[in-house]
């Protein structure tokens, strides 16, 4: 049996639990454990990569046992995306926290290495219930990230984070016991199935628990009206922490395009595709709040968690669309958004750490050290964000706008370009006020930053800058991706194809009957 599709979840386990073991080991052999753990992931990312761009599903039945009734684990080009777009943020991450913030809280690097454990269990997971195991294993790390060694602020809306995702939790297991009590499966590949010969006495029953699934995977990735909490939550989280985190809300929009397709698609009956007459409407009413938030934003942190709730808000613009043509650009996007917000939550806290008592305020014109160096990452992360050629931001958002129909444009187009042009004014307040009105850089005191810190941006940044020039096969690669998930011919016959490799032992032979005499 191959393997490789349950190393994502494994490897970052064993490292968090070794980690865990040698802390009194020191620093420097903890961030060396970290480091070659997170070498071998992002090899063992590529490689699924690599395998599941031919369209082959790879699925993984944990213990042998059938996926009916054990946990099983599926490899398509959708989740090979989102576990090498999460080893290369969690490197980046990983590698910025190397500069000295890891020491500052207890545990660190083992709860990095739980979250980045539950982040790919999420995404390769082919049964509802263990994707609630995941998203508790990713969240109760996520917990410890956020509080671990803050006061003040940042603990007040960690609690408020602890809180609301209990609720969501609590949620999420009330819809499980709904959908199982009419359904009598959790296997994701069998529920559509399910629902589509479900009496229809019971189809209200089951749209109402697909709402609470709604509701749950809403909330995690910042959907109207439960968006409230993360703009303070990520601009208080620790920097190397809010990077990471610019991937959880895209787990939510995993969730949804996941499940949604599997369980209501186009074989799924009257239920077929009720949610994108709610995902549409609500997705473009958040990228206006989000952007109006960004303009009104008082620090640079806080610009870049708008930011990320305007991503998220595209992105449910693009599940509401509901269409491969669309989704494939939207993926585009995904990963676009993903690293460019992550870069800018560094960059936030490069500047904030060096200006004094201003921090990252955006009222407040004082000089900022080494402006050149980070005037010119700022310059590049902001082009991208607003949607500017020729980066990544450019490419994600003509893409998607072109793929979209007429009657769709009519109204989508407007409202999309006049929020990049906000969103575009917001960053431009943003640099000016940084790098222009507080005066020369010779003028400003502080620490230089170091190459490590500056490093983990340009990567980000880079990559950004990469897949624009690789445009063409990230697309492509996004294209078919859509197509496969929509639908779900493929995913659903390579787990009905999967069976355990051991069979029933044969009966023993029964001795003969004795001759009658």
């Amino acid at each position: 049996m191959n393997h490789l599709p349950v190393l994502p979840i494994v490897l970052p386990l064993l490292a968090g639990a070794l980690l865990l073991l040698t802390e009194r080991a020191g620093i420097t052999a903890q961030r060396a454990l970290a480091a070659v753990a997170m070498l071998l992931q992002l090899g063992i990312a590529f490689t699924q990569l690599q395998g599941a761009a031919g369209g082959e599903v790879s699925i993984y039945l944990l213990g042998d046992w059938p996926a009916q009734l054990g946990i099983s684990l599926a490899v398509d080009r959708l989740s090979a995306l989102m576990v090498t777009t999460t080893a290369v943020l969690g490197a980046a991450a990983l590698f910025y926290a190397g500069s000295g913030w890891d020491q500052r809280a207890p545990h660190f690097h083992a709860l990095f290495q739980f979250q980045l454990a539950g982040l790919n269990g999420a995404f390769l997971t082919a049964d509802l219930f263990n994707l609630f195991v995941f998203f508790e294993v990713l969240l109760i790390a996520s917990y410890g990230l956020l509080l671990s060694g803050g006061r003040g602020p940042r603990m007040r809306v960690g609690f408020q984070y602890v809180v609301f995702n209990v609720t969501a939790s609590t949620l999420f297991l009330v819809a499980l016991g709904l959908l199982y009590g009419l359904l009598g499966v959790l296997n994701m590949h069998e529920m559509g199935a399910a629902i589509a010969r479900a009496p229809a006495e019971n189809l209200a029953l089951i749209a109402a628990a697909g709402g609470i699934l709604l509701v749950v995977f809403g909330a995690k990735a910042a959907l109207l009206p439960m968006y409230l909490w993360l703009p303070q939550t990520y601009a208080r989280a620790p920097a190397p922490v809010a990077a990471l985190f610019a991937i959880m809300t895209k787990l939510g929009i995993y969730a949804i395009l996941r499940v949604y397709t599997l369980l209501f698609g186009a074989d799924a009956g009257d239920l077929s595709g009720w949610a994108a007459d709610w995902l549409l409407p609500a997705g473009a009413i958040a990228l206006v709040l989000a952007t109006l938030g960004a303009l009104a934003a008082s620090s640079l942190r806080g610009l870049a968690a708008y930011l990320v709730v305007a991503s998220a808000a595209t992105l449910f613009i693009v599940l509401g669309l509901d269409q491969p043509a669309t989704t494939g650009p939207g993926l585009y996007y995904l990963v676009h958004s993903t690293f460019a917000a992550a870069a800018l939550f560094l960059l936030a806290d490069l500047i904030r750490r060096r200006r004094g008592e201003a921090g990252d305020s955006l009222r407040v014109a004082t000089p900022t050290p080494q402006r050149g160096l980070f005037g010119a990452l700022f310059l590049l992360i902001a082009v991208s964000l607003a949607g500017l050629p020729p980066l990544s931001g450019f490419i994600g958002k003509f893409t998607l706008l072109a793929s979209m129909s007429n009657a769709q444009a009519a109204w989508l187009w407007p409202l999309i370009l006049i929020c990049s042009l906000l969103t575009l004014i917001a960053l431009a307040r943003a640099g000016s006020q940084l790098f222009w009105k507080g005066g020369s850089a010779e003028d400003a005191g502080g620490t230089r930053a170091s190459s490590v810190e500056v490093g983990a941006v340009a990567v980000l940044v880079a990559l950004g800058i990469g897949i624009s020039l690789f445009a063409d096969p990230v697309l492509r690669y996004g294209r078919e991706t859509a197509q496969q998930v929509h639908s779900t011919v493929d995913y659903r016959a390579a787990v009905e194809r999967a069976s355990p490799r051991l069979r029933s032992p044969t009966p023993l032979a029964q001795p003969p009957a004795e001759a009658t005499p």
